[in-house]
């Protein structure tokens, strides 16, 4: 495995999620948008997580050298974020985002499974390699704060067009030999889908991305209102990051000793915790810290339970699409419906009940997987 070049890929797409999550929304403040603007542009970054995904595993799958799909996708997206520096129009920044999430969101899930054709067969080897993406979101969610602090948010720009361009630079060195899929799925991917242990994943997974949507939409500008400090607020993003590679080196360990099903379990359940305490103490300095810790849970365990449950549904050259559909229902759909009313939930019934929306969303995934997720009981 191309261990050192995957690891670049991973910690540069992921250090531009650390610019664009915590940076974004804190930019269309600055420019004039109001909350309900701000929840529906993020929400476009999400919605084409729900098509991009598809289209790009469909052609994948169809062409020998997967590869060459990565590299196209990582170049446009470059192209496309550049349009930001062409206007500051709604609409204008609306297309620039369509376009620029359709390529950008295009080479992950791609590069995810050939990743888990390595490490799938070992409980937790995922996160070894994952890791590097968790530390390229700390080092630019760090090194972001205090630019914006001195500088203003339209440093967001320029930072993150550097980073697209590293993953584009780095997708010209994975060898395509690397990136090719395995023996065809006996089954076909209708079916697999219509399993109901396989809707009723996709579903909780759709509810927990649901729920972190006043998170990852307002949770800047949230304690930015309370006087903490860009630099400050930074450092929790990466205080949580943190957290979540602690749990990635961890995965091994608690994947030995629990089966994936108790792991979402108690994902859901912290999740819930962690967005009521967002919610009604945000003048609380050590709670806020406290609830960042929860991003072990909240992301890490969860996403690295996920990523197994989709390794052992989708074989062979289901994988791809498998990957897709796993992106779209939860981090697409699921990331779209929250965003959107969080924007909305956030001028009208004010931030404390936007963050309980988001704890009654992973209380349900947790209900719902409770009853109806139980094939992976015994694993």
């Amino acid at each position: 495995m191309p261990y050192w070049r995957l690891s670049g890929f991973y910690l540069f797409y992921f250090a531009t999620l650390g610019a664009l999550v915590p940076y974004w929304g804190l930019y269309l403040q600055s420019i004039g948008f109001a909350p309900s603007e701000i929840g529906s542009l993020m929400a476009l970054l999400m919605v084409t997580r729900i098509v991009a995904p598809n289209i790009w595993a469909w052609i994948a799958d169809h062409r020998e050298r997967r590869m060459r799909v990565v590299r196209l996708a990582s170049f446009l997206s470059v192209v496309a974020f550049a349009g930001v520096f062409a206007g500051r129009s709604f609409w204008w920044l609306a297309a620039v985002l369509l376009g620029f999430s359709f390529f950008w969101q295009a080479s992950l899930p791609l590069l995810e499974v050939l990743v888990m054709n390595h490490t799938g067969a070992r409980p937790g080897a995922y996160g070894r390699v994952r890791v590097w993406g968790s530390i390229g979101f700390i080092a630019s969610v760090v090194a972001l704060g205090p630019v914006v602090d001195a500088r203003g948010p339209w440093w967001v720009l320029p930072t993150i067009l550097t980073l697209v361009l590293g993953i584009w630079l780095f997708s010209l060195v994975l060898p395509e030999s690397e990136a090719r899929g395995r023996a065809p799925h006996p089954e076909p991917l209708l079916k697999v889908i219509l399993r109901p242990e396989v809707l009723v994943f996709l579903t909780v997974c759709f509810l927990m991305q649901v729920s972190h949507g006043p998170y990852y939409t307002f949770y800047s500008i949230y304690l930015e209102s309370y006087g903490y400090s860009k630099t400050l607020i930074g450092a929790l993003w990466a205080f949580g990051v943190v957290c979540e590679i602690g749990v990635f080196l961890l995965m091994p360990w608690i994947l030995a000793r629990a089966n994936l099903r108790t792991v979402l379990l108690v994902s859901f359940l912290l999740a819930a915790a962690r967005w009521l305490l967002i919610g009604w103490f945000p003048q609380n300095l050590p709670i806020l810290i406290a609830a960042q810790a929860l991003h072990a849970a909240t992301f890490g365990t969860f996403h690295a339970a996920g990523m197994q449950m989709v390794y052992r549904f989708f074989t062979g050259r289901h994988q791809h699409r498998g990957q897709a559909i796993y992106s779209s229902a939860s981090f697409g759909i699921g990331g779209a419906v929250g965003s959107f009313y969080s924007g909305h939930a956030w001028a009208t019934l004010g931030p404390a009940m936007t963050f309980g929306i988001a704890a009654a969303a992973a209380g349900i995934a947790f209900v719902v997987a409770f009853f109806l997720l139980k094939k992976f009981r015994q694993d």
